[in-house]
């Protein structure tokens, strides 16, 4: 199945980062903080500067880390100076639920290419895609899995988000936290422009259009083996 959605690698060993700056169907890479803890990063600087070689010249979205306005500025900045291929990623809110919009206008229309990260609500998109403009890249990560998680189908918000940002031609959709391959399927179908992908997901791609039948029949054979290997006995 030739997908048109680009896949971007969402992850922060750097084991796995090297093998799949190595695959050509990856176009780009992402990370968190909450990544990076589980892969046991303890030099944000040192990890970013060799993610940033690693995966180049793809972009890679590195997250600042303050909960300030003044501070995420700062940590905006100096992560966009570590690499060309550095996209900052900015949450669209404090924890107190203060709006980014005037940081992400202020950084954006300075050249800083931005990813509003953890919108969930089309206002959000509405208020990301107002303020990246059309100063240069910039990308919204709505975070579709969490939507879906909720009990809400996050096709039809994807689909209105994809309008909002049609105003903008530098702007970007990113389909954000999938939680299975189907994901992927719906992405590409609605024209959505990226999606994010754990490096479990990318392991299922082979399966993409995989006959159901061939898929049945290795199941039954795996249960089968599985049992003789144990030993079971009836």
């Amino acid at each position: 199945m030739l997908l048109k959605v680009e896949l971007y690698a969402d992850g922060a060993g750097l084991e796995e980062i090297a093998a799949l700056a190595r695959d050509s169907r990856i176009s780009g890479f992402t990370t968190n903080p909450t990544l990076m803890r589980k892969a046991g990063v303890a030099d944000y600087q040192q990890f970013a500067l060799e993610a940033l070689r690693l995966v180049a010249p793809r972009p890679l979205s590195l997250e600042v880390l303050s909960d300030s306005l003044e501070g995420m500025e700062r940590e905006a900045r100096h992560l966009a100076a570590l690499g060309y291929n550095a996209v900052v990623k900015v949450p669209c809110t404090t924890t107190q639920g203060v709006s980014t919009a005037g940081l992400v206008h202020r950084l954006a229309s300075g050249g800083v290419p931005v990813n509003v990260t953890a919108v969930l609500t089309l206002e959000q998109v509405i208020a990301a895609s107002d303020a990246l403009g059309d100063y240069c890249h910039g990308w919204v990560s709505v975070f579709a899995g969490r939507i879906a998680d909720t009990g809400r189908d996050p096709v039809p918000m994807m689909t209105a988000a994809l309008a909002v940002l049609a105003r903008h031609p530098l702007q970007r959709l990113i389909w954000a936290s999938p939680r299975e391959l189907l994901n992927v399927v719906q992405a590409d179908d609605i024209g959505c422009h990226v999606i994010t992908a754990t490096p479990d997901i990318l392991k299922k791609l082979p399966l993409l259009g995989k006959p159901l039948r061939d898929y049945s029949l290795e199941t039954v054979r795996m249960f089968y083996e599985d049992g003789l290997a144990a030993g079971y006995r009836l």
